[in-house]
């Protein structure tokens, strides 16, 4: 008997999808639930899986487009399963693998090395890495789903300072199709330009008490909830608070109304390897600090492995980006629509200050807020902006949103 695999309903809007890689080739085994092939909508990655055990028959090609329903491949639930000889030769393949590798490979291995955890790797690639000590920055991920393979930390190691495969002065052009994720982020891009009359603001804010608190609290915090102590709650509780008392700066225009959200939905853009994503953290207004961190945690490692479902990037009323992780200074982010506005966090420098009179060094942030004039005047952003900085200034306030003394005195 042979089955038929279908592209699956994937999102209310979606009509298509890209083939972007088999994990299974043409006539090899699968059992059930394994992932045979790698999916791309406009919103998200995705993975197909195999609903009986088999013997895959591929029907479409890497790199095509298949609308919702299309046969992907079928599977004959009647083939025969591979001899077991031939699943003791797969899994003894990396045994064979570290053993050629060397005897230092092979022991490091075994001794679990340790490679970084966002770095994906096969065991004898990480043995390599871990017995050469070799940079994993300078090693170009030819495996699937970026992974490094023993190949790549053999060129990097033979290539040391050069990209693999290269030649000095070559002036070669490559043309690649632009993957519906891609063209979706540029549509959007472009559409928020040409939709929104953006304008953004600036401040700047003093984060001495928050990398005070995080240098004497961070330990214990992460002993606590078991999620590292960042930046990203500050910002997101300083924000929910904000957008409570400033209700424009979380609503958007929906035709001839405006919808008002008395939830705060924030969306942390994302730089995922395939392009920018931006996940959503529900009610973040109820999140502890801990919450909040281990959901930031959630989303970044799923959009790193492009594991995001499209329910995990649908809606936010206020994004929040940081491009201070890649050393920018000061940018004007785009909105993210129908979004009414978008806050920007940047590097943070240690910077000459006038404080009463006196000079003094204080490590400093720009920040900057754009935002659709259509619905958010200037007193509503800047006001949205002070109360930002005051906020993150001072940090005990993020308890409640207010100076104990005022609350206690009801002032």
């Amino acid at each position: 008997m042979s089955i038929e695999i279908k592209v699956p309903t994937v999102g209310e809007s979606i009509s298509e999808v890209t083939l972007v890689k088999w994990h299974k080739k043409d006539g090899e085994w699968a059992n059930r639930d394994e992932v045979i092939a790698e999916l791309e909508s406009e919103k998200a990655t995705f993975e197909l899986n195999a609903e009986q055990a088999g013997t895959i028959k591929t029907i479409a090609k890497e790199g095509d487009t298949l609308n919702i329903g299309d046969i992907v491949c079928s599977i004959d639930t009647e083939a025969a399963p591979p001899p077991k000889g031939e699943l003791a030769a797969a899994s003894t393949e990396t045994e064979a693998q570290l053993q050629a590798a060397g005897p230092s490979a092979e022991s490091a291995a075994k001794e679990n090395p340790k490679v970084p955890a966002d770095v994906k790797a096969t065991p004898v690639a990480a043995a390599i890495i871990a017995d050469k000590k070799v940079d994993v920055k300078g090693v170009t991920p030819s495996g699937s789903n970026g992974k490094i393979v023993k190949q790549d930390v053999m060129d990097a190691l033979n290539s040391p300072g050069r990209r693999p495969g290269t030649v000095l002065f070559e002036r070669n052009d490559r043309v690649q199709k632009m993957s519906n994720l891609r063209k979706t982020i540029s549509r959007r891009l472009v559409e928020a330009k040409n939709t929104t009359a953006m304008l953004t603001t600036f401040n700047e804010v003093d984060m001495s008490a928050i990398m005070e608190i995080r240098k004497k609290y961070k330990d214990t915090f992460k002993e606590t909830h078991g999620v590292n102590l960042g930046f990203m709650s500050f910002f997101t509780k300083a924000c929910t608070y904000a957008l409570m008392e400033w209700p424009s700066v979380n609503a958007y225009i929906d035709g001839e109304n405006i919808l008002y959200h008395d939830y705060c939905d924030i969306s942390i853009a994302v730089s995922a390897p395939k392009g920018l994503v931006v996940p959503v953290i529900r009610n973040a207004e109820s999140l502890s600090m801990a919450g909040i961190e281990a959901k930031v945690v959630e989303l970044a490692v799923k959009a790193k492995e492009n594991k995001l479902t499209i329910e995990e990037m649908t809606g936010g009323t206020f994004t929040i980006t940081n491009g201070g992780i890649f050393g920018s200074m000061m940018s004007t982010p785009i909105i993210n629509i129908p979004q009414s506005a978008i806050l920007g966090m940047h590097n943070i420098l240690e910077r000459p200050m006038a404080v009463n009179g006196q000079v003094v060094i204080k490590p400093m942030m720009y920040l900057a807020l754009s935002y659709d004039h259509r619905i958010i005047d200037g007193r509503e952003s800047v006001g949205f902006l002070v109360r930002v900085k005051e906020l993150l200034e001072n940090p005990g306030l993020l308890l409640f949103g207010k100076d104990p003394v005022k609350s206690l005195l009801e002032l």
